[in-house]
């Protein structure tokens, strides 16, 4: 059983654990107090931004293919078709089991033991195949300064020094990272702000209509941060390709990818090209240490539940990061960081949407089979309008799903068999102990209950929020 007290005043976690799950304790009531810093509402406001977004580089293919008009409506009616639900479902699923599992808690709960494997699988297969294309989406911006690097070794070495780089700014701690979030948002939406406030005079409305467990207080937290997220996000996407559209006299055939250099060349000259340049490379930054601290994460919860060896939720001494969650991504994405670039996304896409599918139904058959459970959370919602929210999400999925292609069909049966072979062989660790493994496999809802701490006179002098996990 463990048990951890946060307290008010100093923030600070109490866990008492039992021997059978850590056996360094011999006594069930040995009490260790730990002090890491737990992300706060802004960090994880841009950590989230990462993840998802990273700003509106490569929104131009959705004007050249449906023309600037039906460009804006979609990106003003998808974040409520898509990110809506997607984040009112986290804000529930996270509140209610909060850990650093995430959607392979929500899987087990629903489904079991090998779903809520499976969906780690297919959650980490996804996450490295997106941490592979990162750097040398970077190292693609600064060949445009090193002209060098477009090819051959000087190319392949820079991926691999930008890569290491990258992953011990992660080894540093998921707070620093978020902090590091912030200041990269900032300077990577920079170029389009300033693109957007001299654009101004140049608009012509007309143009528009053309058509052809790391964080602080997570109850309250999860729930606002993917609140401002969802509109931060799609303020980034909209509001600079009003400007765009609204003062660049193209046809709509111009806008391909990288559309977005040569506007603001055309509409403040080369030095804001150069500037918006280097945002998309620190964007790519951004979005490399967002999906590896997930992912890290991901693996140091899965070893957590007991679905990993317990080694696998080894942390550094120094930071208290997931070492060998962050050692293994790296090295994994720096086999694949040679593959060609749209194969690495196609399969990462592939992948990432089985394990949507999996989180969609699990929250749907959570509500239905277990609406008892606390939730700090709820969307304010019945069953049949969440399945009905749950609809296009899920078409929407299904159809990017039949319309991939034959080796991206291919690598995505190889992981998930990969997948399915790995569950039956821990299962089968288990039996035979080869490894160590935590001793609670089924998870449990954290419940919060609050106590008043008394003097000896039996005044009440404190309260504090106890979360139990049994």
């Amino acid at each position: 059983m463990n048990l951890q007290e946060f307290s008010n005043d100093n923030k600070q976690a109490l866990q008492i654990q039992s021997a059978a799950s850590n056996p360094s304790i011999t006594d069930a009531t040995t009490a260790t107090v730990t002090t890491r810093k737990k992300l706060t509402l802004l960090p994880l406001v841009f950590l989230i931004y990462f993840q998802v977004a990273g700003g509106p580089y490569g929104e131009e293919p959705a004007v050249q293919a449906a023309g600037s008009l039906f460009a804006i409506i979609g990106f003003i009616v998808f974040p409520f078709l898509w990110s809506v639900p997607e984040a009112l479902i986290t804000a529930e699923l996270a509140t209610t089991f909060p850990g650093n599992g995430g959607f392979v808690i929500w899987a087990e709960r629903a489904f079991g033991p090998f779903c809520g494997s499976l969906m780690g699988t297919w959650k980490i297969f996804s996450g490295i195949m997106n941490i592979t294309a990162f750097p040398a989406f970077f190292i693609s911006y600064v060949e445009k300064i090193f002209p060098a690097l477009e090819s051959g070794w000087p190319r392949r070495i820079s991926i691999f020094i930008s890569t290491i780089l990258l992953s011990l700014l992660n080894y540093v701690g998921l707070t620093i990272v978020g902090y590091v979030a912030i200041v990269l948002a900032f300077f990577s939406l920079l170029p389009f702000i300033l693109m957007t406030l001299m654009a101004m005079p140049k608009i012509r409305p007309r143009r528009w209509f053309s058509s052809g467990e790391n964080v602080e207080n997570p109850h309250k937290t999860y729930p606002v941060a993917l609140f401002v997220s969802v509109i931060f996000i799609s303020l980034s996407y909209i509001i600079p390709l009003l400007a765009v559209v609204g003062a660049v006299p193209v046809e709509q055939t111009a806008w391909g990818s990288g559309f977005h250099a040569q506007a603001a060349q055309f509409i403040a000259g080369n030095w804001l090209k150069i500037i918006l340049d280097i945002g998309a490379g620190l964007s790519a930054i951004g979005m490399y240490e967002a999906q590896l601290s997930s992912s890290a994460y991901q693996i140091l919860g899965m070893a957590e539940i007991g679905i990993l060896p317990r080694f696998f939720a080894s942390r550094a001494k120094v930071f208290e990061t997931p070492w060998i969650g962050i050692l293994i991504c790296t090295v994994v994405s720096l086999g694949a960081s040679y593959m060609q670039f749209y194969d690495i996304v196609a399969s990462a896409n592939f992948i990432y949407s089985l394990g949507m599918l999996l989180e969609f139904t699990s929250f749907l058959w959570l509500r239905w089979k277990q609406p008892e459970l606390r939730r700090p959370f709820k969307v304010p919602m019945e069953l049949p309008w969440l399945v009905v929210m749950c609809l296009f999400p899920i078409a929407l999925l299904v159809v990017l799903m039949i319309l991939t292609h034959k080796t991206v069909l291919i690598v995505s049966a190889i992981m998930t068999s990969a997948g399915t072979l790995w569950y039956f062989l821990m299962k089968l660790c288990k039996k035979k102990k080869i490894f160590k493994f935590n001793d609670s496999p089924q998870i449990i809802q954290q419940s919060y209950i609050e106590i008043s701490t008394t003097n000896h006179v039996g005044t009440p002098i404190q309260s504090d929020v106890v979360q139990v996990t049994v």
